[in-house]
């Protein structure tokens, strides 16, 4: 059997060490030939390939982003796009196809098998919200670097008695703000889930001050204020429909400034956190994901994706990772404000 193998969307720590597990354990015990396809649907839609062998994936397992590169590319979005990503792969000899992304690549999956196609997903994302798993393999690495960042913005924030905001990402989502600011000591947590009260934020803030702590502020890049709007970089879009989220952080800071006279100062840790080397919790579920989905081609589940329950690796229907989008109860909310102030 000849399986394609392509990593869409932005890029995450673990990706290789999908890719790695897929090639050795396809080789090794199934004697299937692999193809890899460049930068994400781009790919299969273009015909772009590069040989994937075990020779390929060698030393890739503590690399963070793609060694097949990824891109936004939308077939749906191209007139004729998906008929001719079939067609490039019939033309091919692709008998099958791992597509390992978040809800917008693994969308295109589930449309592609829902005409026919033989694919298998493997969820990506270091927002941590898809359905369908407990864990999406980068996450981990996400929150990590989030975390070591708050706890040094603490030294600082003290040192000058100032309030110190740490933007992270998360447009509909909060896990990575919640995880990390939890982890950090964060003195508030703003997530997408929960339109904040600024009278409370400034609340919590004045009374961190009154007990000579600075407070720091954990902020998803989607959270908004109640009454109020996304804060966005400009009003283009990407191939998915998607605005360029920035300043929510700064809008943050100029607001609470004005309300408590105290100099607050935001850091925005933007790409910082999908780049360098997945964490061992990473580079392990991602390895897992990558045995498991080679072994869904070989039983033939297509339209299926591998996911993580409990510590069992299943098979979900790609319909169900990319019907609704997993994000942050409410209970699991409350927990962290009993931190807050």
């Amino acid at each position: 059997m000849r399986v394609g193998v392509l990593t869409g969307g932005g890029d995450c720590p673990g990706l290789n060490a999908v890719i790695r597990a897929v090639v050795r354990r396809g080789v090794a015990d199934y004697g299937f030939e692999f193809v890899g396809f460049r930068d994400g649907w781009k790919g299969p839609l273009e015909g772009l390939t590069m040989d994937l062998d075990i020779d390929t994936v060698r030393g890739v397992l503590p690399r963070g982003g793609t060694i097949l590169g990824s891109s936004r590319t939308n077939p749906i979005k191209v007139d004729g796009g998906v008929e001719k990503i079939t067609a490039n792969l019939a033309d091919l000899g692709v008998d099958a196809l791992i597509a390992i992304g978040g809800e917008d690549t693994l969308g295109v999956a589930t449309a592609l098998t829902q005409l026919g196609s033989p694919v298998v997903g493997v969820p990506k994302t270091i927002d941590n919200d898809l359905s369908g798993t407990d864990y999406t393999f980068g996450f981990d690495t996400a929150v990590t670097i989030a975390t070591e960042a708050m706890d040094r913005l603490h030294t600082t924030a003290e040192s000058h008695h100032r309030i110190l905001i740490c933007e992270v990402m998360g447009r509909h989502a909060g896990w990575i703000a919640l995880h990390s600011g939890m982890a950090g000591g964060a003195n508030a947590i703003l997530i997408p889930e929960v339109p904040f009260d600024m009278d409370e934020v400034v609340g919590w803030v004045n009374s961190r001050f009154e007990t000579n702590y600075a407070p720091i502020i954990c902020v998803a890049e989607g959270a908004l204020p109640k009454d109020g709007n996304l804060i966005t970089k400009d009003t283009t879009l990407d191939a998915f429909g998607h605005v360029k989220l920035s300043g929510i952080g700064e809008w943050l800071a100029g607001a609470l400034e004005a309300h408590t006279g105290h100099e607050a100062r935001t850091t925005v840790l933007g790409h910082v956190q999908r780049g360098g080397s997945p964490t061992a919790f990473d580079r392990v579920l991602a390895t897992r994901f990558g045995l498991n989905a080679i072994e869904s081609v070989k039983d033939r589940a297509w339209g299926t994706m591998v996911g993580l329950r409990g510590t069992d690796i299943v098979r979900v229907p790609l319909q169900e990772a990319t019907g609704t989008l997993k994000t942050v109860p409410i209970e699991r909310y409350r927990e962290a404000t009993a931190f807050f102030g």
